[in-house]
């Protein structure tokens, strides 16, 4: 039986850290937030729609239930169960339960909000109206996609989700239970040893950091249990960097060199074979296989299909491929639907497919939504904030944040983002859950 229990940090500290980790959740309640005054709420009698109840979708209800008087809100997101996805990592290293990730979309409906546990399947900008798959037709002045991504496991030829935790195959970002399974197949992998294969996909993906966090950690797994020597890390990344911030993606180097992991640049996963464990990679030279005892699975990623068959999605460019929609990216708002925003990981912008960018992107929707009823207009800028606790073993990390001009841009003066630290662990593993559920009900 492999043991399942959560690890412990192997560290030394000359403080309390009881008290210590009590200090760094609060501060992470309140750091971390977007400074912003209580604005007085707007009279309405608007008809809003947000497409989608997950965080992006949550936060923004939360924050026009508190900003707007009469304002008619409604959600449409099927799902009863909502997962706080930075925890995804964590699972799948077995450091958190399943349940950790595991929360409920009702405990987030702000007051006032009404809830609608159907799917969107069709988005109509033109005529200013959503419908579901129960056939509901939503009409509104506004409109705020939040629906998130989907994961295309089928673009990668011979991969399914069922395979997820057997043949020696992971891939966290299918949800709670798959990053459990995932953790399953890490276990076996560190008991042997072996090639561990590693990567991400070509196109935009949510938390960008997280591939390169499950490589570290693997690594230091295998390292704890004696392994290492009979192990080889293969990270395959899709292009020439390893990180889209150049003084992260030099960091980043350092420290692969440090620890001696293998690196292929410009390897795209194309194709599996689970049972001769073999993976394919389109490179500038043509396919290539690996051979495998582990791989990190992370699938491409696009917009949803009802976003995609819309008129919203960008025409040409570098977001039109995968469906990501048409917004300014300071504003939020869509280029040529004025009446429609996006929040979240649909938006096709440089920067922000994390939950850190929701938090600052939302205010900014709510803002200029607010403004556009007002008459006044709205001032408040999205400057491409996303964060990425960058985990490099158990117990350290670093608190990467930047913008879209990949400027570091530190929330914590005193933790130099670039430096592997406990208290930057602490932040990742304790204090980022409670402040993402602030988050959800619109007060962090």
């Amino acid at each position: 039986m492999l043991n399942m229990r959560p690890l412990t940090p192997d560290l030394t500290c000359a403080f309390d850290r009881r008290a210590f980790l009590t200090g760094a959740a609060a501060l992470g309640m309140t750091s971390l937030a977007p400074a912003s005054g209580r604005a007085e709420a707007v009279k309405t009698s608007a008809r809003i729609v947000i497409a989608g109840g997950g965080a992006a979708g949550l936060t923004t209800a939360s924050r026009l239930s508190r900003r707007l008087d009469g304002a008619d809100i409604v959600i449409v997101e099927p799902r009863a169960e909502h997962f706080y996805q930075p925890g995804f990592t964590l699972i799948g290293a077995g450091l958190k339960p399943a349940g950790y990730a595991v929360l409920r979309t009702a405990d987030f409906i702000a007051p006032g909000v009404r809830w609608l546990q159907e799917s969107v399947t069709e988005l109509d900008p033109v005529a200013s109206k959503v419908v579901t798959d129960k056939g509901t037709v939503l009409a509104y002045d506004y409109l705020v996609v939040a629906t998130g991504l989907t994961l295309d496991y089928a673009a990668i030829e011979g991969m399914d989700r069922s395979l997820i935790g057997r043949e020696g195959i992971a891939s966290v970002y299918a949800g709670a239970q798959a990053a459990e399974l995932s953790w399953q197949a890490l276990a076996k992998f560190v008991e042997t040893g072996g090639a561990g294969l590693f990567g991400r996909p070509a196109t935009e993906m949510k938390c960008a950091g997280a591939p390169l966090k499950q490589t570290f950690l693997a690594d230091d797994h295998l390292r704890r249990k004696g392994t290492r020597g009979k192990s080889e890390i293969i990270y395959n990344a899709h292009n020439p960097t390893l990180f889209s911030v150049p003084l992260v993606d030099a960091k980043v180097r350092e420290l692969f060199a440090r620890q001696q992991f293998k690196t292929n640049f410009s390897h795209v996963l194309t194709r599996i074979d689970p049972g001769k464990h073999i993976a394919t990679f389109s490179t500038p030279t043509g396919p290539i296989d690996l051979k495998w005892d582990f791989i990190n699975v992370i699938p491409p990623m696009r917009a949803p299909q009802a976003v995609r068959n819309s008129p919203l999605p960008w025409q040409s460019g570098d977001f039109a491929a995968d469906g990501w929609i048409e917004v300014d990216k300071a504003t939020l708002r869509h280029l040529r639907f004025s009446n429609v925003f996006g929040v979240g990981d649909v938006n096709g912008v440089p920067k922000g497919k994390t939950a850190a960018s929701v938090k600052w992107q939302a205010p900014v929707v709510v803002d200029h939504i607010a403004g556009s009823i007002t008459g006044k207009g709205g001032t408040e800028q999205y400057n491409g904030y996303t964060s990425c606790p960058l985990i490099t073993r158990v117990g350290q990390a670093m608190l990467v944040e930047f913008d879209y001009n990949n400027n570091l841009t530190p929330s914590f003066p005193f933790i130099p983002p670039l430096d592997e630290l406990w208290l930057a662990w602490v932040i990742k593993e304790r204090a980022l859950k409670p402040n993402y559920t602030a988050m959800l009900r619109g007060l962090a």
